[in-house]
């Protein structure tokens, strides 16, 4: 019975339980998001939560104390150069579980577990998304009536134009006939000529 113990011991000895979950954290720091069961990925909340909460402050006395935790330069130095920054304006809650189904050979339940400033997709999701309210208050009527008086002006404007294009239409189709009418009558002015001419040759 477990009887009030806050460690999930995970079916393994301190010594091999201390080295997965520091092996674990590294490869959540340096690959963003792993893969692995939904009790480990709860425990490894536990283990580097706080781990990156120290990463925050960036002094030598910290980076030992994460090292002395990680035992890993790298991942030591990846946390301070690209995650903490990241991670900065943020109070907490720095990791998120997402459950991904049950594993074929032993249906163990399993689960995606990854840095929140990390996945693109969901941070973009979140700011498109806004609240509308179900009742239309005073701000729906000053929308509409604003949306009436734009398509109002709207409207005037054209009708304006056209009139303005209108007058010089007319006088076009006015002065075209004229145009027209003078060289018609001196081409019929033109052919008896031509034809006298050869009625005399």
């Amino acid at each position: 019975m477990r009887h009030g113990n806050k460690i999930n011991h995970l079916g393994k000895k301190t010594g091999h339980r201390k080295a997965m979950l520091t092996n674990m954290a590294c490869s959540l720091i340096e690959h963003k998001r792993i893969t692995t069961t939904i009790a480990k990925a709860k425990t490894l909340r536990v283990f580097v939560e706080p781990i990156l909460t120290k990463a925050k402050t960036d002094s030598t006395h910290s980076r030992r104390v994460v090292f002395s935790y990680l035992q890993s330069k790298e991942a030591v130095t990846e946390l301070f150069r690209e995650v903490a920054p990241k991670i900065a304006n943020r109070e907490g809650g720095y990791t998120r579980i997402i459950r991904t189904g049950y594993r074929l050979g032993d249906n163990a339940e399993m689960c995606m577990i990854e840095l929140v400033d990390f996945n693109e997709l969901y941070n973009n999701a979140s700011k498109k998304t806004t609240r509308r309210s179900r009742r239309g208050g005073k701000k729906a009527e000053e929308v509409t009536a604003t949306a009436v008086e734009a398509t109002e002006v709207v409207e005037e404007t054209p009708v304006v134009e056209a009139v303005a294009e209108e007058t010089p239409v007319a006088e076009v189709v006015e002065e075209t006939p004229a145009v027209e009418e003078t060289p018609a009558a001196e081409s019929t002015e033109d052919a008896p000529s031509t034809e006298e001419e050869k009625t005399e040759e």
